[in-house]
């Protein structure tokens, strides 16, 4: 067994339209070495501050539909911003990925993230336009040995 090791690895998402999208099996495809990390955490950071990441509810559609809903009351584009070169969108995307934050982590055990059964990772996309998005997702943990030394 290997001890402290280290796994990083880049995820480029494809554009998704404004909204709450939930991304664990992408990352989890990212990710395979996942599967024979026996504990430790797994650390996953979006690059962008017009978008941002969340653990919530995974079984019911209606929760990102509501949790977006309930973001673009939080930060309308209605507001008197000052920031406005980058369109309507811009400076409200920036304080809802304020809100939520950059960045999840998550325990591993047995080559599974421990989360509830009702979680997973949302990509929380704030802008009509916002493109590819890239994450970098890092595990550090205890490994099993791919060989039987």
């Amino acid at each position: 067994m290997k001890h402290g090791s280290w796994i990083q690895t880049k995820v480029t998402l494809p554009a998704f339209p404004r909204g709450c999208h939930l991304i664990t099996d992408r990352i989890l495809q990212a990710v395979p070495e996942l599967r024979s990390c026996q504990i430790g955490l797994m650390h996953v950071f979006i690059r962008h501050t017009s978008a941002s990441l969340s653990i919530n509810e995974n079984a019911d559609p209606d929760v990102p539909i509501d949790l977006a809903m309930s973001l673009d009351r939080l930060a309308p584009e209605s507001a008197a911003y000052r920031h406005t070169c980058e369109g309507p969108d811009d400076m409200p995307a920036h304080v809802k990925a304020t809100l939520t934050g950059c960045s999840v982590s998550i325990p591993v055990a047995d080559g599974r993230l421990l989360t509830g059964t009702w979680q997973g990772i949302y990509l929380c996309e704030h802008r009509d336009q916002g493109g590819r998005r890239q994450l970098v997702v890092t595990i550090q943990g205890e490994f099993e040995s791919e060989s039987s030394d």
